[in-house]
């Protein structure tokens, strides 16, 4: 299939380039230019902003019926339109076409999840003396800036547009340049199904440049940002200069505590699908593997083994089962925090290097599935979230060594273990400091789960009727 000819979506007009500085977009298996990416300037992002709170003041006014109508139907467009979504994303972000096809499905739960909970949203009335009335309601909170990385491209412009257009809010979407195509088919699905032009809105640009203006702007209400911690951080204080409310989705260095209770094996045949899914790079992505040391060996061996066999290649072709990374960065970032656990004396078990015997790995941001073990505490990679396919596998003595293993860090998004003992279950559930916690599972999402981390991986959620309330705000109305 051809790449859609780029542009950002302002008014409902395709803003093309024009006048305006590009950003080149890379297919990641090959390394051609797919296509130039038009970046906004200045009176680009006031037009948005301008656009965007007109399209509040008509949208806050619509019906749930109303809102719910144009979910429903971008929902039904997207799975359509599932198989051009799903290989347009393949083509600028990597992964495999079955990952983005779940994708799409993932955003069309998400959406008709949504268009039935947005009519649930009920207020209360207060007991008071006759002739007094007090009243509880939730209103949208304003016009929305939000902001979405290239790991999920389907998935994450949909979860920052769901939420905030079921609630009555407009937004400002602002993806990732580097896959922006895929963002631009869920914004048009939208417009399509009905959505006013005013209300969902998509530019791009340099990110300091247009985050430092929208969220400059007293137009906008709410930051949405899904990102790393680092720049998470630098939005929050942009943010509270005008005391926006905010929703942060932040980075993890997921811990996965595996006992020596369990059949190996079959944690295996989960654990190391789950780690080498979208090459790693997923801020929910397990990573510590943090084993009880009697079945140490074993696992590490079997891992190994496994990310041997692992089939690495361009996303668009059938029975691959883990595609490039995203971006030249990420190759340079893996050999980076490799080579750097590898001289501190960690081993490594598999992996380590591009893979030079895969067609095209010369041209594309490949990167061989990896394991290291045994890898010390000072090592950069056991400190900063690695965001690609290394696993890293370390022995551990007992149950209270792991958790604090598991809790030493100070990010909390999600966390993982395997053991049979139903107590141990408890304890580890009660005990592990994240936002989402899995047992003898790595299934942690859902369109009704709320998703969202504690400590330096954020705070608030997306998903789940938490993620619609995100975008309101309560009122209480006395009468007399």
């Amino acid at each position: 299939m051809t790449y859609p000819t780029l542009h950002m979506i302002i008014d409902g007009e395709k803003v093309m380039q024009g006048h305006r500085a590009t950003h080149r977009v890379v297919n990641p298996a090959t390394g051609e230019t797919l296509g130039e990416l038009p970046l906004a300037d200045a009176s680009d992002l006031d037009r948005a902003l301008e656009t965007a709170q007109k399209g509040f003041r008509i949208w806050r006014n619509s019906s749930a019926q109303e809102r719910a109508a144009v979910l429903q139907g971008a929902a039904r467009l997207m799975l359509e339109r599932q198989e051009e979504i799903a290989r347009i994303a393949t083509m600028e972000q990597g992964k495999t076409l079955a990952e983005t096809r779940i994708e799409v499905m993932m955003n069309v739960g998400l959406f008709n999840f949504y268009a039935g909970e947005m009519q649930r949203v009920y207020g209360r009335q207060l007991v008071r003396s006759g002739g007094m009335r007090s009243t509880v309601t939730y209103e949208p909170v304003g016009p929305v800036a939000a902001f979405a990385p290239w790991n999920f491209p389907i998935g994450n412009p949909g979860r920052k547009l769901g939420a905030p257009i079921a609630a009555g809010c407009s937004v400002i979407l602002k993806s990732a340049e580097e896959a922006p195509a895929s963002a631009l088919a869920i914004v048009q699905c939208l417009l399509d199904a009905g959505l006013p032009k005013e209300v969902a809105q998509a530019v791009y640009g340099v990110p300091d440049q247009v985050s430092r203006h929208l969220l400059g702007s007293p137009i906008i209400r709410k930051l949405s940002f899904t990102g790393s911690t680092v720049v998470g951080k630098h939005l929050a204080k942009l943010a509270a200069d005008d005391m926006k409310r905010t929703t942060m989705e932040l980075g993890g260095h997921g811990p996965v505590l595996v006992f020596d209770d369990v059949d190996v094996n079959i944690v295996l045949d989960t654990m190391v699908a789950g780690k080498y899914r979208n090459a790693g790079q997923v801020c929910v992505s397990p990573t510590r593997f943090i084993v009880q040391e009697n079945v140490f060996e074993q696992f590490r061996d079997g891992f190994a083994e496994r990310a041997r066999g692992w089939r690495v290649g361009n996303g668009m072709e059938d029975g691959i089962q883990m595609g490039p990374m995203a971006n030249p960065r990420r190759p340079d970032a893996m050999e980076r925090m490799i080579g750097d656990a590898v001289a501190k004396g960690a081993r490594l078990n598999a992996g380590g290097e591009r893979p030079r015997s895969l067609k095209g790995a010369n041209q594309g941001f490949f990167y061989a599935p990896s394991v290291i073990s045994e890898v010390p505490l000072d090592a950069e990679i056991m400190n900063e979230e690695p965001f690609g396919p290394v696993a890293i596998i370390n022995p551990f003595r007992g149950e209270e060594e792991m958790i604090a293993e598991a809790n030493r860090l100070p990010y909390g998004l999600a966390a993982y273990s395997w053991t049979n003992d139903a107590k141990r279950q408890k304890r580890l559930a009660r005990e592990v400091e994240t936002g989402m916690f899995c047992v003898n599972t790595t299934m942690l999402g859902g369109a009704d789960t709320p998703f969202g981390g504690v400590k330096w991986s954020g705070h608030g959620h997306e998903d789940g009727p938490e993620g619609l309330m995100a975008c309101m705000v309560l009122k209480t109305v006395h009468e007399g």
